[in-house]
């Protein structure tokens, strides 16, 4: 059954999520100096891609596979092999226009290869013709191409969330709904967990890193007493605390009695292992219920929202996992990396470290989630989505909260959803309608300004000599 209801429940949500990004997407093509903008001449990206390769024409998303031509060459080379130095020219002459690491995989190639120099010189003429072959051209639908190529994959998903096998604590949004929750932008992540590094000091033992974990994991006032608290539902709360939990979360009964005082509804009164909140002002039952919550959530010690955490060791160094996510706070925590604090949290990442890090964020969590469920899609698409998303400085979500209801265009905005109050909404503030993006020109019938429709031609009438 639960097989049954998954495939039903999916079909809808990957529907609806390759609808939301071909609507964003749609309008975004490819122009003539090389970059890809939006019909208004806003640009998304400098070079499509960071390199220019249309993921169509490419051989496993590089322009061209420098092994294979090597191998091909070797059958009919003959010849002595070519120096180092020979090597090294050529691959300087050729690999010019090359992105960085095209040109690392044919100069180690060129290096391996055994060629002869004039077999050398016959690879990289047909490496930078392929690569000639292989850029984008301009006009070409970048946007309805990436919008489709994430789209499609996103039906073959599953829905279920895996458990990590062993550990109770950590089971991560993955598949599907983890990609929904990216391309919406939303703030809250369903699963936040963030993964720590520690630095030099702390990484190598485990005392230290056990004394960072209890610094940094979130210790409140309920975590600390016995239940149920007492109270007379009037003028005072009663706390019974537990000493074997104060041991082991590594708290005192001064680090409490600080946390209480900073409220001024009550006025606490500690003995031995008891602390009496005397309210100020007698108060109603459900006034009191509502302060005894509160108190019990006020943090003792470590990081809010860090809820809980795994020691974990990784080639002989130990990292924190999290469950719960506060980037700001831990990079202040003694003994953290700080160059090295991870969240899953992209929304957090853009406040905290701005919008080239959420942006790159971005890119990674949609490729880990998309190689986790075993689907390859090209960075490409990914890219392009990040920067469309990120592109006016800071987050926007795919749908009509962000990407699709900011279109400059009336139509297109009134064609996706909320249809008749953008319609008088523009109507009021008298928005002009220009025609340039693709959805407005199909309602009203002309051409749409994608590939060929990108360019006009004009002939000029033969004139008598």
């Amino acid at each position: 059954r639960e097989g049954l209801v998954d495939t039903a429940v999916r079909t809808q949500q990957s529907g609806y999520m390759q609808r939301r990004l071909i609507n964003a997407l749609e309008h975004i093509r490819l122009e003539y100096d090389n970059t890809v903008r939006d019909p208004h001449g806003h640009i998304v990206q400098f070079l499509y891609g960071e390199d220019g390769i249309d993921v169509a024409k490419s051989d496993h998303g590089e322009a061209f596979n420098i092994n294979r031509l090597i191998e091909s060459e070797s059958i009919i080379d003959s010849g002595s092999k070519a120096t180092k130095d020979e090597i090294n020219n050529i691959s300087k002459k050729y690999t010019k226009t090359f992105n960085p690491r095209l040109t690392s995989m044919v100069n180690d190639g060129l290096h391996k290869s055994n060629l002869s120099k004039a077999g050398l010189e016959n690879v990289c003429k047909k490496g930078l013709e392929l690569y000639d072959k292989s850029q984008v051209e301009p006009g070409q639908a970048v946007g309805i191409v990436t919008a489709q190529s994430i789209g499609e994959p996103g039906t073959q998903m599953t829905l279920r969330t895996f458990h990590t096998a062993g550990i109770a604590e950590k089971n991560v949004t993955h598949g599907l709904p983890r990609i929904i929750e990216l391309v919406d932008a939303r703030k809250k992540p369903s699963t936040p967990s963030m993964d720590i590094y520690l630095d030099k000091d702390s990484k190598s033992s485990k005392e230290k890193a056990i004394e960072t974990a209890k610094n940094i994991l979130q210790t409140t006032v309920k975590d600390l007493v016995i239940h149920p608290v007492e109270t007379d539902y009037q003028t005072k709360i009663t706390l019974t605390i537990d000493d074997a939990r104060l041991k082991t979360r590594g708290c005192t009964f001064e680090d409490m009695m600080a946390a209480l005082e900073t409220n001024k509804k009550f006025k606490a009164i500690g003995d031995n292992d008891t602390i009496t909140l005397q309210l100020v002002d007698e108060a109603d039952a459900a006034t009191v219920v509502a302060l005894r919550n509160k108190v019990l959530k006020t943090t003792v010690r470590g990081v809010p929202d860090i809820a809980r955490l795994t020691l974990k060791e990784e080639n002989g160094e130990w990292l924190i996992q999290t469950t719960g996510s506060n980037l700001s706070e831990i990079l202040s925590v003694k003994g953290v990396d700080k160059n090295n604090v991870r969240t899953n949290n992209v929304f957090e990442i853009s406040t905290v470290l701005g919008i080239e890090a959420a942006r790159n964020a971005l890119i990674n969590e949609l490729k880990a989630t998309l190689e986790n469920q075993g689907l390859e899609v090209d960075v490409r698409y990914l890219m392009l989505v990040a920067d469309l998303m990120c592109h006016k400085g800071h987050l926007q979500q795919i749908g009509r909260h962000g990407i699709a209801g900011t279109k400059d265009s009336v139509l297109a905005r009134a064609a996706f959803e909320i249809t008749v109050p953008t319609i008088a909404n523009a109507a009021k503030l008298g928005e002009i309608e220009e025609l340039k993006g693709i959805t407005e020109n199909v309602i009203v019938g002309s051409q749409i300004p994608i590939g060929s429709g990108t360019v006009d031609i004009f002939m000029k009438p033969k004139t008598k000599k």
